[in-house]
C-alpha cells in the first residue's frame, strides 16, 4: 500500500510504541525500590511483604513505578479499592467496564471500587482514549494488576497465618482458608499500605467460564449522579475568585491579525484585556460581560485565498502526495482489469463533517506559583500536559491535567485548546480562569472529520468473481481501506493531501468513507450480475467472523423473505475495523409523490470477542449507528472562502428523535476470543446499507456522502 495515513499518524504523535500493551516487568531493583518509596518505610524486601508506608496510609499520592501493583490498584484499611488509569470517560462507560474486570479478579462487589481516571498526577501515563483501545489494552492491563494484587494478598495472608498458600482463596473481599474457614478482609491484610510489588504477567486470572461479573449488565457506576445532575463537568466548575475568559478569533481560517483596538473593551467594569504576541484575550466577572467585551474589540485581518466548496475535491486531489505502489504492482493490476469480463469504475466524494459533542470545549486553569493545574474535557490528558509544557516552557512535572469526564468527544477532543487558553489568561491575571467555547466556536475552530475523494476500479471474471481491485483515497485516511473480500490483484493507496481546514480523528476515522465505497461497489457488482448481495459477499469471504455477523444480521432482518411493495427496498453492508465486526441491514421506503425517504428499520449484528457488559455494549452500538445516520444522510460542513457558513445546530443538521427508526441489535458473544473495542466499528455499516437500500427501492445510485443533504429527487 502507498503512504501511511499522515492525518491519523500525526494524531498519535510518535506514540506507536506506547500503544502496545503497557509493560509488565519484574525488575524492582533495590535502588528503584528506595526511589519509589521516597521517605516511606518498607516492611521487608521480600515478595510476600513489599509494602510502602506513607503519611496517612490511606491517602493517595503521586503514582509509583508503573510496573508496580500500587500504580494501578490501592486497597485502603476499610477494604475500599481505588483503581488508577490514564483512560478517560467520554460517555462510553469504560469506568464501569474496567471496574468489572478488576472486581472479577479480586472477587469484590462493584460498589467497593472507585476509579481514578485521566489525572496526570495520580495515574500512569497513557497516550489517550481513542482508537477503540481501552477494552483490548487497558482491560488486560488492569486484569493483570488485579490478579497480581490477589496473588500478593494470598501470599501475605499465608505468611500471617503460617499456612500453605494452596489452601487460600479470594472471595467476597477476603482471603479464605478453605481448610479452617478462617478469613481475613482485604483491609485487614493491607492496612492501607501501598503494595509496591512488581506486576506479575503470569498471575492466574479467572477463566471465561468462571466469570460472574464480566459478561453481565452491571449498572453504570455513579449513574445516579449523572441522571440527577450532581456530576460536575468542566463546564460546571467554579473555583474561588475565578473569572471567565474569551479569546479573539479570526473571521476565516488562516487569517493574520493586522491591527487591533481594545480600548472600548477595557472601559467595561471588571474586564481585563490581555494582549501578548498576537494572542488577544479577555477575562471578566461573568460569561456575559466577557462576551460583551469581546464584541467591542475592533480587529483588522488579512484573509488568504481558500478553495470553495465546489472546488474542494479537485483541490484535495491536486494537492495530494502521489506516491504509489511499485510499477510492477500497478502494471499487473491494469492488465488484470483490462481483461476482466465486467469492469466497474466509480468516484466518491465525502464532505467534511463536525463532531458536534454535547459539551463544547471547556477548560479551567489555576496557577500556584510555578505549578499549573488544568481541568479540561479531553481524550488525551497527558497530551494536553505536553501542550502546556510546550506553551509555557515549563517542566512537565509542574503541570497537572485533570479530566473529570467530558460530554462526549467522538475523536474530536484529542487536543486541549480551551485548557491552554485558560492557562494563558490565568497566568496573565493571577486568578483561576474558565474558558468555555460557544457552540459556534466549536463548529468553527475544532477540527473536522477529513473530506475525501475516493476512486475505485474493479474487475470481475466470467464466473462472477472479483479478479482485480484498485482503491485510491485522497486525504480522508487509510483506516478500513483494505478490502475484506478475496481478490487476486489489488492496488490500494492512500494519498495524504493539504487540507484548507483543521482536520483530525473522528469516530471510525476514515473507515466510514472507505467502507462506504467498498460496500457500494460490491453491491453494484452484485446487482449488475443479478446476484443476491448477501450471497455475493459471502462467496468472496474467507473470514468466518465477518461471515457470521452477515448471516446473523440477515437472519434477524428476514433478508431471504423480504417483500417489496413498490415503494420499499433493502440494503446490506458489512465491515471489519479495529478487530471488531459489524453487518447492517436497512429497509427504506420512498414516496415518489412527496419525494420523501423514510428509513423503516435497521438491524445490526456486532461481534467484538468477549462481551464485558452486554447492555452497555448495546448502547455503544446504538450510539454509533445513530451518529452514523447523520453522516450518511445529511451532515456536512458548508463553507466559502475559509468561512464556516453553518456553525449552529439550527443550520448544521444532526439526527433528531424523529429520524430514528426501529433498531434491533444482535450481539455475538465470543468468549473464546479477547475483547476488542466497540466505540467505532458499528458506525461504518449504516451509510452503505442505507445507500444500497435506496438503490433497491428507487434504482438511483448515490456515490457521495452525505447521500441526501437536500432530500431525494427521482
Amino acid at each position: 500500500m502507498g503512504n501511511t495515513n499522515q492525518i491519523e499518524k500525526k494524531q498519535l504523535r510518535k506514540r506507536e510504541r506506547e500503544l502496545l500493551p503497557l509493560p509488565v516487568k519484574n525488575d524492582l531493583s533495590r535502588r528503584k525500590f528506595l526511589r519509589i518509596l521516597g521517605g516511606g518505610v518498607a516492611v521487608a524486601l521480600t515478595y510476600t511483604d513489599v509494602f510502602a508506608f506513607s503519611e496517612g496510609a490511606s491517602k493517595i499520592h503521586h503514582p509509583v513505578d508503573e510496573t508496580s501493583i500500587a500504580a494501578w490498584i490501592h486497597i485502603d484499611g476499610e477494604g475500599r479499592i481505588t483503581v488508577f488509569t490514564g483512560k478517560v470517560e467520554v460517555g462510553q462507560n469504560i469506568r464501569t467496564s474496567l471496574a468489572q474486570v478488576v472486581a472479577e479478579e479480586l472477587s469484590v462487589p462493584m460498589d467497593t471500587i472507585e476509579m481514578i481516571m485521566g489525572d496526570t498526577d495520580l495515574t500512569p501515563y497513557d497516550p489517550g482514549t481513542f482508537g477503540s483501545r481501552t477494552t483490548p489494552y487497558m482491560g488486560p492491563q488492569l486484569r493483570i494488576a488485579a490478579a497480581s494484587m490477589k496473588e500478593a494478598l494470598i501470599a501475605m495472608a499465608a505468611k500471617q497465618w503460617k499456612v500453605d498458600k494452596q489452601f487460600l482463596r479470594a472471595k467476597d473481599s477476603s482471603i479464605i482458608n478453605t481448610k479452617t474457614g478462617r478469613s481475613l478482609h482485604y483491609g485487614e491484610i493491607t492496612k492501607g499500605q501501598k503494595i509496591v510489588l512488581p506486576l506479575n504477567k503470569n498471575a492466574a486470572i479467572t477463566s471465561p467460564n468462571e466469570r460472574a461479573i464480566v459478561g453481565t449488565s452491571v449498572p453504570k457506576m455513579n449513574g445516579k449522579s449523572y441522571i440527577t445532575g450532581r456530576h460536575k463537568y468542566v463546564s460546571d466548575m467554579v473555583l474561588p475568585d475565578m473569572v471567565y475568559g474569551k479569546v479573539l478569533r479570526p473571521p476565516v481560517y488562516g487569517a493574520s491579525l493586522l491591527s487591533v483596538n481594545t480600548q472600548a473593551a477595557r472601559l467595561l467594569p471588571g474586564v481585563t484585556v490581555i494582549e501578548r504576541d498576537g494572542f488577544i484575550g479577555i477575562t471578566a466577572v461573568d460569561p456575559q460581560t466577557a462576551e460583551n467585551a469581546m464584541v467591542k474589540i475592533e480587529a483588522q485581518w488579512s484573509k488568504p485565498a481558500h478553495p470553495s466548496k465546489t472546488e474542494i475535491f479537485e483541490y484535495l486531489k491536486s494537492n495530494s502526495t502521489e506516491e504509489g505502489n511499485p510499477e510492477d504492482t500497478e502494471t499487473t493490476f491494469r492488465n488484470a482489469l483490462s481483461t476482466s469480463f465486467i469492469q466497474v469504475k466509480q468516484d466518491f466524494k465525502v464532505q467534511y463533517i463536525a463532531h458536534v459533542p454535547l459539551e463544547p470545549r471547556a477548560g479551567v486553569a489555576k496557577w500556584e506559583g510555578e505549578h499549573l493545574t488544568v481541568w479540561t474535557g479531553t481524550q488525551r490528558p497527558f497530551g494536553v500536559q505536553e501542550e502546556l509544557e510546550d506553551a509555557f516552557k515549563m517542566p512537565k512535572r509542574n503541570v497537572r491535567v485533570i479530566m473529570p469526564d467530558t460530554g462526549s468527544g467522538y475523536g474530536g477532543k484529542h487536543s486541549g485548546e480551551a485548557g491552554v487558553e485558560a492557562a494563558r489568561l490565568s497566568k496573565a491575571v493571577g486568578k483561576p480562569v474558565k474558558v468555555i467555547w460557544s457552540r459556534e466556536e466549536e463548529f468553527k475552530w475544532a477540527y473536522f472529520r477529513p473530506a475525501g475523494f475516493i476512486s475505485v476500479a474493479a474487475g470481475v471474471d466470467g464466473k462472477g468473481m472479483l479478479t482485480s481491485w484498485e482503491f485510491r483515497n485522497y486525504n480522508s485516511g487509510n483506516a478500513g481501506i483494505e478490502i475484506p473480500y478475496e481478490v487476486q490483484h489489488k492496488n490500494i493507496q492512500f494519498h495524504p493531501s493539504k487540507s484548507p481546514f483543521r482536520q483530525g480523528s473522528y469516530r471510525g476515522l476514515a473507515a466510514t468513507a472507505n467502507v462506504f465505497a467498498i460496500e457500494t461497489i460490491m453491491n453494484d457488482i452484485a446487482v449488475q450480475l443479478k446476484r443476491d448481495p448477501l450471497e455475493f459477499r459471502i462467496a468472496h469471504l474467507r473470514d468466518d467472523r465477518l461471515t457470521a455477523v452477515l448471516k446473523a444480521a440477515a437472519d434477524k432482518f428476514g433478508w431471504g423473505v423480504f417483500k417489496k411493495d413498490g415503494t420499499n427496498g433493502q440494503g446490506i453492508s458489512c465491515g471489519f475495523v479495529k478487530n471488531a465486526y459489524v453487518a447492517t441491514c436497512v429497509e427504506v421506503s420512498y414516496n415518489r409523490d412527496t419525494s420523501e425517504l423514510s428509513i423503516k428499520r435497521i438491524v445490526a449484528a456486532f461481534e467484538c470477542g468477549t462481551i464485558i457488559n452486554p447492555k452497555h455494549l448495546e448502547s455503544q452500538v446504538m450510539g454509533c449507528i445513530l451518529q452514523g445516520l447523520g453522516g450518511a444522510l445529511f451532515e456536512e460542513v458548508d463553507f466559502d472562502e475559509g468561512r464556516i457558513l453553518n456553525p449552529t445546530l439550527s443550520t448544521y443538521r444532526v439526527p433528531r428523535f424523529a429520524d430514528i427508526p426501529p433498531l434491533e441489535i444482535v450481539l455475538l458473544d465470543r468468549k473464546d476470543l479477547p475483547s476488542s473495542g466497540a466505540g467505532e466499528t458499528p458506525i461504518v455499516g449504516i451509510a452503505p446499507a442505507v445507500r444500497n437500500a435506496i438503490h433497491d427501492a428507487t434504482g438511483k445510485q448515490l456515490y457521495d456522502l452525505p447521500l441526501i443533504p437536500n432530500g431525494l429527487k427521482i
